[in-house]
């Protein structure tokens, strides 16, 4: 089938002090967070002079997928648009019309199922098509990527290095990604299939790098959560693990965020700074492994998906869980997939 573009769809980030509560308000908006909790998690980002990575990111990834594609052999301009921040979605949508295209492509930055990683995305197309209006090209996102061998072999060669890095091959091996309240994640997936998608196809993709690395014993936590105390999420969460790791006697960790896919505010400050002031405080050996957008492997992984949809080639899974969303290769996502939690979010979701 012909397609004329390929949409980068991310999350956004401010990239500058004064982006900072402006990006947060488009964040949380109309889900009651209180102006203190926005007020503390802006500090994480002026940790950090204001600017999130995650743009700056996202403009290397393009850049290397757009390079993949002319040594492939294909014409396909990529187009760069965000949910929360500049470029917007609505604008990118917009400026792809007036460029005359008709049909194209979806890469949303996120390997996984749940609302934040899946269906929020399939909404912000939504949105922007009717922002746009009929002259808006058709999107076509592509499918979920968590087991795909590219992402898990790049995943696996991180984790390789940063096991060099800590200098301690007893370290114990511990997969993260963003928590989300357990009624989300029951809700993530179809109801004939249990639900659970998210949770499931992060241990899944743990599962198959720890086998990669060939570590027998690991484990999958939690990051980032946000919300009310009382309402349940997904447990333990990384600081907490590694205080019961040292209880146990273990010496160092290597840290891998499975659930994310670049080096944006989450992974820098929850697991930088967190969970690594953690280690040290308890005298552990603590390295985190790198996340996979910069690994020329990502960019190939793209194009692949990419020729899924524009040629029909081949599906590459390492595993039989599936995939949501990928409704040219048999994996439409279910009418109940994947609803939204009310509750309110962290400043950068799993996978933005």
């Amino acid at each position: 089938m012909n397609y004329d573009a390929l949409l980068w769809l991310s999350f956004g980030g401010p990239e500058g002090p004064d982006d900072v509560m402006p990006f947060l308000e488009n964040v949380t908006r109309g889900r009651g967070v209180p102006p203190e909790r926005l007020a503390e998690v802006a500090e994480h980002y002026h940790h950090f002079g204001g600017v999130s990575p995650i743009n700056r990111l996202n403009r290397e990834a393009i850049a290397a997928v757009e390079r993949e594609l002319a040594a492939q052999g294909l014409d396909l301009p990529v187009y760069f648009g965000n949910r929360n921040w500049h470029p917007m979605v609505e604008d990118t949508v917009e400026r792809m019309a007036a460029d005359g295209v008709e049909r194209a492509l979806v890469f949303a930055t996120s390997a996984y199922g749940g609302y934040s990683a899946c269906r929020q995305y399939d909404e912000d197309i939504l949105r922007a098509r009717a922002a746009v209006g009929q002259r808006a090209p058709q999107l076509v996102k592509l499918r979920q990527f968590f087991d795909h061998p590219l992402f898990v072999e790049a995943v696996a060669d991180a984790v390789r290095a940063a096991y060099e890095q800590v200098g301690d091959p007893g370290a114990r091996l511990v997969f993260t990604a963003h928590s989300v309240p357990t009624a989300a994640d029951a809700a993530s997936g179809p109801p004939e299939e249990g639900g659970n998608r998210y949770s499931r196809q992060v241990a899944e993709a743990s599962r198959l790098v720890a086998e990669q690395v060939g570590a027998e014993a690991y484990d999958v936590v939690w990051q980032s959560r946000s919300g009310p105390p009382q309402v349940p999420w997904l447990e333990p969460d990384i600081v907490d693990h590694i205080e019961a790791l040292h209880g146990d006697g273990v010496r160092a960790v290597v840290c891998c965020p499975i659930g994310f896919v670049s080096d944006h505010l989450e992974v820098i400050w929850d697991l930088d700074n967190e969970a690594a002031d953690k280690a040290a405080e308890l005298g552990m050996g603590f390295a985190r492994s790198a996340t996979p957008n910069a690994d020329p492997r990502f960019a190939r992984l793209v194009v692949e998906l990419v020729r899924e949809q524009t040629e029909n080639a081949p599906v590459r899974k390492l595993s039989t869980l599936v995939a949501g969303g990928d409704t040219a290769n048999g994996a439409p996502c279910a009418t109940r997939c994947c609803e939204p939690a009310k509750r309110p979010v962290a400043a950068e979701p799993q996978n933005a």
